[in-house]
């Protein structure tokens, strides 16, 4: 719900993802949606409602290409292969096969099949408890919304690349091949109801440099176009009637914030250390092996989490272990000496369908404690023999370490390393280089792996804290449920607990312990992370110089006091409370000021 100040404002909280302050009347887009109705049509009918739907993906196909190939000339290629995506979606054969036997069993049309398909399959990337899946929903979105709309003759009624006058976008969702077009000349910024900071559509406002904020809930119901309002990307803000002294005190924070992006160029080349002399190693996560040009343009330290997933996406068949060692060499390569961690495969048993063919016989209930990551991978242990090859073979460059997602007993573990041991005797038989000392580490996800941390820091190099999972399952909270979403509590007393029983096992043992999850890229947990002995943070690239400018302004021994006091106090709320508060003075030029 909006917030009413003293003044009369009416402020929108969302999530911010594209740093800037803009200030225009709004446009408000997708209150008039396309509704697809069933239509049933005769046997006779059905090849050519085949037809048609051939005719549809042709010209999405060719929509697409046209899009991939304007923003390669604006952005370059890097942000036109986020189309790769989009494309792969119209060859998807699970995708298309469904369709089509819908349309010749169910005897309905093209537009219906199509639409009643590709929301199954949104739905369930939707269930996966994986941040980085659920939030390609919206491509996929993006793709069905135009195979519908060219099968129906719709066009949209608003066209962005051709506005009159400078707007600010307020929409339930953009998608990215719409934010990608965007005037930057009309279109100030944008906010929308929905969306993660890992979204294309948060990408191609990056890129954009268009400030961006994302997860308004309710916003694009409750503004109407024409009206005034100042967009934060900075803080995640908008804020309906700005008044004359808000207006000035956000001219001052645009000025600061000229200064403070200087600042942090300053620090690029230097390391994350605190004021009294404790360093830290900081990482970043990535996604695909194009990223890697990113860790090096942040200041990152080497790849804290080489999410591989994507390798297995949007496909009908599984990645090669030679095209897997070309993407794992090519980033290990690119920033050597620096480490390159990378996750073995995490996916979600509800998702293989549409990967890999394997038979399943029920759905899954629960796919948040299914059949996923290493269950997955033990398995199924062709397909991890594969990549553990892959990954051992990149290992040559000498900077590749291994990290098993989801290990929840030491049996999974022991499993792994001896699948590891094997896959090396097979690569030293056939002369294949690979490094000998290549490091293990264990992600630390489940409660029940940090009650025998002792047990596995035994047996790994590192231990690397999955925050987001171990938060859900520690307080068995669902954070998509709106209903109890408010209980998902990082600096929650037990969650804070468990972090420095982990952090604690793995020093005993002489080894060192990572977080990687969306704790280490808030920065009211850096000071708590830093207290509670995490020795490592990994993050998403462009977060990167403004938690190293937060480290090298903390010290550790006030961080420390902070750690001491939270791991005896009852309240989630005053924990946070005087962590955001330790870091607001310690660099008080990143919060922007106002509201």
């Amino acid at each position: 719900m909006p917030e009413r100040n003293a003044t009369g404002e009416l402020i929108f909280r969302g999530i911010p993802v594209s740093s800037g302050v803009c200030v225009g009347k709004i446009l408000v887009l997708g209150q008039q949606r396309v509704q697809i109705t069933r239509h049933e049509i005769a046997e006779a009918d059905v090849p050519r409602e085949l037809d048609r739907l051939e005719q549809g993906l042709l010209a999405t196909r060719s929509q697409l290409h046209e899009i991939q190939q304007q923003v390669t000339q604006a952005m370059g290629a890097k942000d036109a292969s986020i189309f790769e995506a989009h494309l792969l979606v119209l060859d998807d054969p699970t995708l298309l096969e469904g369709v089509t036997r819908m349309i010749a069993d169910d005897k309905v049309t093209a537009e219906w099949a199509f639409h009643v398909v590709a929301e199954r399959f949104a739905q369930t990337l939707e269930a996966l408890p994986d941040d980085y899946l659920r939030e390609r929903v919206a491509d996929l979105r993006d793709v069905a919304g135009r195979v519908v709309n060219n099968l129906i003759g719709h066009n949209d009624a608003v066209d962005l690349t051709r506005l009159k006058e400078p707007c600010i976008v307020i929409a339930h969702d953009l998608a990215p091949s719409i934010t990608a077009r965007l005037d930057k000349k009309m279109v100030l910024g944008f906010g929308t109801d929905v969306g993660g900071k890992t979204s294309h559509t948060a990408i191609m406002a990056r890129s954009l440099r268009i400030p961006a904020v994302v997860g308004l809930q309710h916003a694009s119901h409750e503004l109407h176009a024409g009206q005034t309002v100042l967009l934060d990307g900075f803080n995640g803000l908008v804020i309906l009637n700005p008044t004359d002294q808000t207006l000035f005190e956000y001219g001052q924070i645009e000025e600061r914030q000229k200064s403070f992006d200087e600042r942090l160029r300053e620090i690029h080349d230097q390391p994350a250390v605190t004021l009294d002399g404790a360093q830290i190693t900081l990482s970043a996560n990535i996604e695909e092996a194009a990223d890697a040009a990113e860790v090096k343009l942040a200041g990152g330290e080497g790849v804290g989490l080489f999410r591989t997933e994507f390798l297995f996406l949007n496909r009908s068949t599984l990645p090669s272990e030679e095209e897997q060692y070309q993407a794992y060499q090519q980033v290990a390569a690119a920033l050597k000496p620096d480490p390159v961690i990378i996750r073995t495969l995490d996916l979600g048993g509800d998702k293989l369908p549409t990967i890999v063919d394997i038979a399943q016989d029920t759905a899954e209930m629960n796919p948040f404690l299914g059949w996923r990551a290493i269950r997955f991978c033990l398995q199924e242990s062709a397909i991890f023999r594969a990549q553990l090859r892959a990954i051992l073979r990149a290992s040559a460059e000498g900077n590749v370490k291994i990290m098993y997602p989801m290990i929840s007993g030491l049996e999974e573990l022991t499993q792994s390393n001896e699948l590891v041991e094997q896959c090396k005797a097979e690569l030293r038989a056939a002369g294949v280089p690979f490094d000998e000392n290549l490091e293990i580490g264990a992600m630390i996800e489940i409660p029940s792996a940090v009650m025998i941390a002792d047990s596995l820091a035994k047996r790994v190099k590192f231990f690397s804290i999955g925050t987001n999972d171990l938060i859900q399952y520690t307080l068995a909270v669902d954070r998509l449920n709106e209903k109890i979403a408010y209980l998902y509590d990082p600096t929650h007393p037990a969650v804070l607990r468990l972090i420095k029983l982990t952090v604690e096992a793995a020093h005993r043992h002489g080894i060192w312990t990572g977080v990687c999850g969306e704790m280490a890229s808030d920065p009211a947990m850096i000071p708590l992370l830093l207290g509670l002995g995490v020795d490592e943070l990994s993050i998403t690239p462009p977060l990167v110089p403004p938690i190293k400018y937060i480290i090298r302004r903390l010290k550790l021994s006030e961080c420390k006091e902070l750690a001491d006091f939270a791991l005896n106090c009852e309240s989630s709320a005053e924990i946070l409370t005087r962590s955001q508060a330790l870091v607001s003075r310690a660099a008080p030029d990143l919060f922007g000021g106002a509201h």
